[in-house]
């Protein structure tokens, strides 16, 4: 980090070295030398005159280029391709006369960007499946927890611990099939010169439709994809952009809503983030336990759903087979939402191996509650006895009215129970009603569904990504 210039949060502070590689120099003009290199070999195996000596010159220098040098040359050139075909020129002299033959700046430039979006969505997609297996375990454990569930915040029936953990993963997986589209749909540029007809190749090949086409894809082949796009200008549609961006937004907002109900359960004092021993909550309120995690991750979240704004515009405002106004907000909005989401899933892994939950304070606060929710069935049982159910309902309705302003007003513990047992058109004594307070008597199937959920869902996500869960829970760079 350097001390007298601005550096990005997200690489020194948030987002992981993998994800920060994949938007480094180092992996960005490793890319251009590489493509410059398959696109050598393709032309001399379509019948171009490359010496061997060439091929093996570049081949030599796909990682050693100095960007000290590439500075001082663009700072001649005005040009940053033009720039490094140089110093590799420099640097390979054998190669000097073929670097970049045919093509144009969008050759290397936009084929690095798909390559980083590929190798970006696939490390996003390890980092939301281990955070799918976090949540399942915490899920599977907490499966028949009764809780107290809100709608508009308010008290409504109860549900379980791991009910509400799998509307979260739920979540999630929409956005690994989301992830999983973008994946299986991604495409190469290839070889398309500057207004994407492919002329200058033409002339290269001497006017062979055929071999230039085949270059295109052996070129694709050689950087690993197996898709191109029909036809292009000289870049690839900026839609490419706003569409991995918006599934970006996706993560972003799943994991915001999961880090607002982890803030709200905290307030409630039934479940936190994890709080390590010597973590300051506060530097003025020593006893607070800020959930500093969820915060960050709400922060982060709102950043990269804005992000969608700028590769948007920037598709709707592109002129015919190309303009430049696009190049310096791609490079500040596309590695910007990847790196914040790959640090928003950080976050959501460590918060989900680590939730402590508090089952006393959940059943006091339920309990608190449930009496409201069990009139219902006492009301039912007491017309089966032979009442009027018009007549229950509305005796429900003013002791309810009656207890909820003891307990508003005054403060003091709900006696609704104790009111119904006081109220000979229920005929049930306070011990038969004791019976019908049993939390697990509202969860419904939710305990089921948990279980469903998770073996149906769940472990197919698991099983088909192995490799991507298991390990330890992330550590918080800061």
């Amino acid at each position: 980090m350097s001390i007298d210039r601005y550096s990005n949060p997200l690489t020194e502070r948030y987002a992981s070295p993998e994800m920060s590689l994949i938007f480094s120099a180092k992996f960005k003009f490793g890319t251009w030398r590489r493509l410059w290199l398959a696109l050598a070999v393709a032309e001399k195996e379509l019948g171009l005159p490359i010496p061997d000596e060439a091929i093996a010159a570049l081949g030599a220098h796909l990682d050693d280029f100095d960007l000290k040098r590439a500075a001082e040359l663009e700072r001649q050139l005005r040009h940053d391709v033009m720039a490094h075909v140089h110093h590799l020129g420099e640097q390979a002299p054998e190669a000097r006369a073929i670097i970049h033959l045919g093509a144009t700046s969008a050759y290397v430039g936009d084929n690095t960007d798909l390559i980083q979006h590929r190798e970006a969505l696939k490390l996003v997609r390890t980092r939301l499946v281990a955070t799918v297996a976090a949540l399942a375990e915490f899920a599977a454990r907490w499966r028949d927890l009764p809780t107290l569930a809100f709608t508009h915040f308010q008290p409504a029936q109860p549900t379980t611990v791991g009910k509400r953990a799998t509307l979260w993963i739920q979540d999630l997986l929409l956005d690994l099939e989301e992830i999983e589209f973008r994946l299986d749909g991604m495409r190469f540029l290839g070889v398309r010169g500057t207004t994407g007809t492919q002329a200058s190749f033409m002339d290269l090949l001497e006017g062979d439709g055929e071999k230039v086409e085949r270059l295109n894809r052996r070129v694709a082949e050689k950087m690993g994809f197996d898709k191109l796009y029909g036809v292009s200008g000289q870049t690839y549609t900026r839609k490419t952009d706003a569409a991995c961006l918006a599934t970006m937004s996706g993560v972003a907002q799943s994991a915001s809503k999961f880090a607002n109900d982890v803030r709200l359960l905290s307030h409630l004092k039934e479940v936190e983030e994890p709080f390590e021993e010597q973590q300051i909550g506060s530097s003025a309120m020593p006893y607070k336990r800020n959930p500093m995690r969820c915060e960050r991750m709400n922060a982060l979240a709102r950043h990269v759903i804005v992000l969608t704004g700028d590769p948007a515009f920037t598709t709707a405002s592109q002129w015919f087979e190309r303009t430049l106004d696009d190049s310096a907000n791609k490079r500040i909005a596309v590695p910007e939402s990847y790196l914040a989401v790959d640090s928003i899933l950080l976050l959501m892994h460590n918060v989900a191996s680590g939730m402590v939950v508090y089952p006393e304070m959940i059943r006091r606060r339920l309990m608190e509650e449930l009496p409201f929710m069990a009139t219902e069935n006492l009301m039912m049982r007491a017309a089966k006895r032979g009442g009027d159910r018009q007549d229950l309902h509305e005796r429900v309705r003013v002791h309810s009215v009656e207890a909820g302003r003891e307990v508003k007003m005054h403060g003091r513990p709900n006696d609704l129970m104790d009111r119904i047992a006081a109220d000979p058109a229920f005929g049930v004594t306070r011990a038969e009603l004791e019976e019908d307070l049993r939390p697990e008597l509202y969860v419904g199937r939710a305990p089921q569904q948990v279980d469903e959920f998770l073996a149906e869902w769940v472990q197919p996500v698991l099983d088909r990504y192995p490799e991507a869960h298991g390990g330890a829970a992330p550590e918080l760079r800061v």
